[in-house]
């Protein structure tokens, strides 16, 4: 079967998109399920007449308005015969097109008709990955002997990863996840081996039948109020992306211990209806506070949200609590419109504990939950208009809408306007919001994207939000906005330079030390200059330079960051790889500045730049022979300012921080 689609120099293409993203992502935000996505794409290239919408929303550099134009150009117009019929296509220029022709291609179909169960070993595809990491200085945790009884770190410094993957081309597929983190113990005395496993076994096609997960999944529906796991995007260069591209139920593939469901779940399509019932049960990591000691009865009083089990006491939070979910989301779609309702109930084997402090007077504090909520998304010509209204049982309400449209060719206009009540609950929400949690939140945003040609983009949004409730480290209701803007200016495929600026102002608390402390505005400006160029077929250089500046009271804080990247990733050779050196100064924490660095396959690092230093690094891939790939990365981090490095069980006695990865790939 010929394949007629283009590839960006291996697996670059991945790597620009995930820089692209990164920049709208909390500096904690696990990667590893968009990488894999993008990747799976990548391997497995979609035919562009039978992919979906839910499939083009997992390509994230699609708005919702360019998927519908595309789902509504092949209704009319039939089958693509020619995929330089794209570009007739509204809202599609030239850098999406160049993007999406790496996730897809134009040719017949595979039958997979006569399904065998030999058929399932001998055509599936199998991919197997071992991952090791491990910091070369010895931190604190390690170095305290076992005879002490205060906390140290019970397991080994190194890092694990086993990964399996099978595909059975579209239809089947099923996963398994283990792994320890560095400090945890791979054998304990339960013998359990690996701290954490995670699997799903994945069915598409089945009659009626949809999707089909047991095992472990992960949801998102409407624009993520009442129910999203897993990956979510906020406030970035992609002003589209503000509009959530909810794929329903997936398999949950990632190693994140946290935002994933354990059980199983089905999405059954009637007609223009589909129903997606889902049950879970699975264990959280929890503080416990006990409040009854003659009835032993304990409360929740925090939960873990780490995935991490090194100590004596993250192990006694270990599996302490219990999650019961059960719901269903029921979805209508048909052309231009879709609508839905999903609703679960929550139940936990404890009660949570209410919050002491009077910032905390709306938090949850009952032992089960129920959420409602209803969503919409409308095409109408070039405009797509989307929204969700959510309700927690016994307590608050919360909705958003929001439209994305193009008023011309060249300019599309994004507005959303939020408001989250200060007493609304969901464990499951990541709807838009200035906050890490959409709730005590009222907002409006604006974004604007303007391409006058193939070569220049603009890109700007403004954020003005408002928070009628106390939070924590701001005793008072508060506001704030934040403007970015960035410029991108493209003359040919080997040569890209953009510049951006941020500025974000809010209201936090003074310095004084007060039980009630009054407000004062706090400004983090930043800037970014970044230029990229092909020297010579596989040799390309990236250079940035960044600063940052902080000011609150007297406190005037400066940073500033430069990078040269050099990236070898010719066509057809067995080696490639990349190198950074980095030099860095700032003042602090509260100036420090995020970049993300290039990895070994399916893993991601961001850097917090703080402090004076410099750090380098090299990553490398060699391919043995087809299907068989190492991959290695040393980092090193000199820093100028300091004797030591990190706090508490993570110190490390001296000013250097090195890290080595090793990983092998075998796909059969």
């Amino acid at each position: 079967m010929d394949k007629l689609f283009a590839q960006v120099e291996n697996n670059q293409i991945i790597e620009l998109l995930i820089e692209d993203l990164a920049e709208s992502l909390a500096e904690d935000f696990d990667f590893s399920e968009i990488t894999e996505r993008l990747n799976y794409y990548h391997k497995y290239p979609v035919e562009i007449n039978k992919i979906t919408d839910d499939q083009l929303k997992e390509l994230f550099f699609l708005s919702p308005v360019q998927i519908n134009n595309f789902i509504n150009h092949r209704a009319e117009n039939g089958k693509i015969i020619d995929l330089l019929e794209l570009q007739s296509i509204d809202d599609f220029d030239l850098l999406t097109i160049k993007r999406l022709l790496n996730f897809v291609y134009l040719s017949a179909p595979n039958s997979i008709n006569g399904l065998e169960a030999k058929l399932l070993i001998a055509e599936g595809n199998h991919d197997l990955m071992l991952r090791f990491s491990q910091l070369m200085e010895r931190q604190k945790g390690y170095l305290i002997p076992e005879s002490s009884t205060g906390s140290r770190y019970l397991g080994s410094p190194q890092k694990l990863l086993l990964r399996y993957r099978y595909n059975y081309g579209r239809n089947i597929s099923a996963s398994f996840n283990a792994e320890k983190d560095a400090g945890e113990q791979l054998f304990s005395n339960s013998g359990k081996g690996f701290d954490f496993y995670s699997g799903s076994l994945s069915f598409q096609n089945i009659g009626r039948i949809n999707k089909l997960v047991l095992g472990d999944f992960s949801l998102q529906f409407g624009q993520g109020l009442t129910m999203w796991s897993g990956l979510s995007f906020g406030k970035g260069a992609l002003v589209t992306s503000v509009a959530k591209p909810d794929f329903g139920l997936k398999a949950y593939t990632s190693v994140n211990e946290i935002l994933f469901f354990r059980g199983a779940a089905a999405k059954i399509s009637i007609r223009r209806f589909s129903i997606t019932p889902f049950v879970s049960y699975k264990n959280l990591d929890a503080s416990l506070t006990e409040t009854d000691s003659l009835n032993s009865t304990s409360q929740v009083s925090s939960l873990g949200l780490s995935g991490l089990h090194r100590t004596k006491n993250e192990n006694e939070n270990k599996n302490a609590l219990t999650q019961f979910i059960a719901g269903a989301n029921l979805q209508y779609q048909h052309k231009n419109i879709r609508a839905g309702i999903v609703s679960y109930h929550n139940r936990y084997n404890y009660q949570f504990e209410p919050g002491r402090l009077l910032y905390n007077k709306f938090e949850f504090s009952q032992r089960s939950l129920s959420n409602f909520g209803t969503y919409y998304a409308y095409n109408i010509k070039n405009a797509y208009i989307f929204g969700e209204a959510s309700h927690s049982a016994g307590s608050g309400y919360a909705y958003v809408n929001g439209i994305i449209t193009s008023i011309s060719p060249q300019v599309s206009v994004v507005l959303l306007h939020r408001n989250y009540q200060k007493d609304y609950h969901s464990f499951y929400n990541q709807a838009f919001s200035e906050a890490s949690n959409a709730v005590n939140e009222k907002g409006f945003y604006s974004g604007l994207l303007i391409k006058p040609n193939s070569k220049l983009e603009l890109a700007a949004y403004a954020d003005l939000f408002k928070f009628p409730w106390m939070k924590f480290g701001v005793d008072a209701p508060s506001s704030g906005y934040e403007i970015f803007s960035q410029v991108t200016y493209s003359p040919n495929k080997k040569f890209k330079i953009y510049a951006r600026i941020k500025r974000e102002l809010k209201d936090e608390n003074d310095h004084l030390i007060n039980e009630v402390n009054g407000l004062e505005q706090v400004c983090k400006q930043s800037g970014r200059l970044e230029i990229n160029y092909k020297i010579i077929q596989g040799i390309s250089l990236r250079n940035r330079f960044e600063v940052s500046n902080y000011q609150k009271s007297e406190i005037n804080d400066l940073g500033y960051l430069a990078y040269q990247d050099i990236i070898y990733d010719p066509m057809q050779s067995k080696l490639s790889g990349n190198i950074r050196l980095a030099f860095f100064k700032t003042e602090g924490f509260n100036s420090r500045i995020y970049a993300y660095e290039n990895d070994v396959l399916y893993s991601y690092s961001i850097m917090a730049y703080q402090n004076s230093g410099v750090r380098f690094y090299f990553n490398s891939r060699y391919q043995l022979r087809r299907g068989v790939d190492l991959w290695f990365k040393y980092s090193l981090t000199n820093y100028k300012d300091l004797d030591k490095i990190g706090s508490g069980l993570d110190e490390i006695n001296g000013s250097n921080r090195s890290e080595v990865k090793f990983q092998f790939r075998y796909q059969f």
